[in-house]
């Protein structure tokens, strides 16, 4: 059964057959991301023996649950699985005015973040643009979220590195913002890059893009390169050219992300040079205090010092620290890793 997510209205076509007219594939373009069906037989548009056919030889590809944790906080961490049997990550964090969806851009992880649980598996593949697709429409319906559009936010920060798999990446977008597809705005969708330079260039070419975030987690060049290896590629003086050459639109930010570790980077002398690194630049800071996990060697810092750290930031640009969520289900930033059960720390799962 070949999955139909992920493809545009040219490619519905050629699945559709030959002497098929392009309006029967905008139809089942439609109720693929317009009207977000979850089973072919269901495409009303269709004549019934077209749609019998269809769907004897193609299938939606939303991904299927494997298991769902709830945390105290609201937050749901879904493990999805995939046609190939391979798991993936997504998390739901609703709020009062607004649900944001983490997804996954990659089964596992390439870049070798030391503060990261994701970085511990190491890359198993790509997603494709359905695979991404799939988790917002998947997590979107399990919620009652599919009609709320203009309330969903979605963050390419789960599973993977967003820029080591650009292609699917924009074109997942393309269907996600299309008024004629999922319809989400562009300002609603955020990825969540490490620093891969080509990659940033590349992604600021294109017509139609998320916001662009970049994880900095460093006030220097050698504090960088331990915390982040890319950096012994991608250094952190090229990343900041890169990024004030980035083609903002008239609307947006630069968001640099700094996970704050105990001992480490926190220091009132780490801020003013996080102050000084980016004061050229058009741009907001998210403050992270770590969320710990098995494997992390690090620590969180306490909240005095994180207030610290963000008061000297925020005299020169704004300057947030993200709520964390999902902390005792492991569904927080830096601790997606398919994590079933911890020692000491029980998790409480809906299986599928």
């Amino acid at each position: 059964m070949k999955p139909l997510l992920g493809m545009e209205v040219a490619e519905l076509r050629e699945e559709l057959g030959p002497g098929q007219p392009e309006f029967r594939a905008r139809q089942v373009y439609h109720a693929l991301y317009g009207e977000r069906v979850d089973d072919l037989a269901r495409i009303s548009t269709l004549p019934a023996p077209m749609r019998r056919d269809f769907a004897a030889t193609h299938t939606v590809g939303l991904p299927k649950l494997a298991c769902r944790y709830e945390s105290s906080d609201g937050t749901k961490r879904y493990l999805l699985e995939l046609e190939d049997r391979r798991t993936i990550e997504a998390v739901l964090m609703p709020e009062p005015g607004r649900d944001t969806i983490c997804i996954s851009t990659q089964v596992g992880c390439p870049v070798d973040c030391k503060f990261c649980m994701t970085a511990l598996m190491g890359l198993e593949r790509n997603l494709t643009a359905g695979e991404i697709v799939g988790q917002v429409l998947f997590v979107a319906r399990d919620n009652g979220l599919l009609e709320e559009t203009g309330r969903l936010n979605i963050v390419m920060m789960g599973m993977g590195e967003p820029l080591l798999n650009l292609a699917s990446v924009i074109k997942a977008t393309r269907l996600l913002t299309d008024p004629d597809g999922v319809g989400l705005s562009p300002r609603r969708i955020t990825l969540s890059t490490s620093g891969i330079i080509p990659k940033i260039v590349e992604l600021g070419e294109q017509p139609v893009r998320p916001k662009l975030a970049i994880s900095l987690n460093a006030s220097t060049e050698e504090q960088r390169r331990e915390l982040m290896p890319i950096t012994r590629k991608y250094s952190l003086k090229d990343l900041l050219a890169a990024c004030k050459a980035y083609p903002l639109r008239t609307w947006e930010k630069l968001t640099f992300e700094y996970v704050l570790l105990k001992g480490v980077n926190d220091t009132d002398a780490d801020a003013r040079r996080v102050v000084k690194l980016l004061s050229h630049l058009d741009a907001k800071v998210n403050l992270i205090a770590l969320n710990p996990g098995p494997g992390i060697q690090f620590e969180t810092p306490d909240a005095e010092r994180v207030v610290s750290f963000q008061a000297i930031v925020r005299r020169a640009m704004p300057c947030f620290v993200r709520k964390p969520r999902g902390r005792d289900i492991f569904a927080a930033c830096g601790q997606l890793k398919r994590t079933e059960a911890v020692s000491g720390l029980p998790l409480t799962g809906t299986a599928r």
